[in-house]
């Protein structure tokens, strides 16, 4: 029975972030899959881990965490000579580079993104305040272009190497970009179009896509 154990449904960004970085370092882990909607009526061993109801939970033997980049920092910290070794970087120059560029997708890209994937893919049409809509895209098109201008001198956000500063983009990215109104957003920029190409064809996040698209359990 593998000690890591992952609490959550792969359609939450946030357990998504997480499974990936594990499927990057090859870590073994045990997915425990619970309704996103259902909240704090989950089944009660959950709710003793997480009493609100919250996404995600991840437990590494006695170590218990809720926060997805925080839990991709301890994974790629714990098991950093196994799977891929550049997530956090080699040194200092380098991870402090991925963690200015994690700031900026926390404080930046995952507050307008996720608004547009609450209103544009799951908000029922009621629901739907344009207003909002339209903000967000004009603040995730400023920080775009930003993008691309990085990616004009580097292969990936925090350098020439795939690291947690692209693998924190690609759950709210991959739900935009099936969003007729917001693939432009992305595609119309080539190097941000390039980058996501690339980011989005590696096997652990493929592996996720698949997770994601299974049928959620009756828990």
């Amino acid at each position: 029975m593998a000690s890591v154990k992952v609490f959550g449904s792969p359609t939450s960004s946030e357990v998504a972030r997480v499974l990936t970085c594990l499927f990057e370092k090859e870590v073994d882990f045990q997915l425990i899959r619970t309704d996103n909607f259902k909240g704090i009526q989950r089944k009660p061993d959950y709710l003793k881990l997480q009493p609100f109801g919250q996404a995600l939970t991840f437990e590494d033997g006695t170590k218990t965490l809720v926060e997805s980049r925080e839990i991709c920092r301890h994974i790629a910290e714990k098991y950093a000579n196994q799977g891929n070794k550049d997530l956090l970087g080699s040194g200092t120059l380098e991870r402090a580079s991925i963690e200015q560029w994690l700031q900026t997708e926390m404080e930046s890209f995952d507050p307008p993104t996720s608004a547009l994937v609450f209103h544009l893919a799951f908000a029922h049409q009621q629901e739907m305040d344009e207003d909002v809509v339209e903000e967000s895209k004009a603040k995730l098109a400023s920080l775009l272009d930003v993008y691309e201008q990085r990616l004009e001198e580097t292969r990936y956000l925090a350098g020439d190497k795939f690291t947690l500063a692209d693998l924190s983009h690609l759950p709210n990215t991959q739900t935009l970009i099936a969003v007729t109104r917001c693939d432009y957003l992305f595609r119309s920029r080539k190097r941000v179009s390039r980058w996501w190409d690339e980011i989005s064809r590696r096997s652990s996040w493929r592996k996720v896509v698949e997770m994601r698209q299974q049928p959620p359990p009756v828990l």
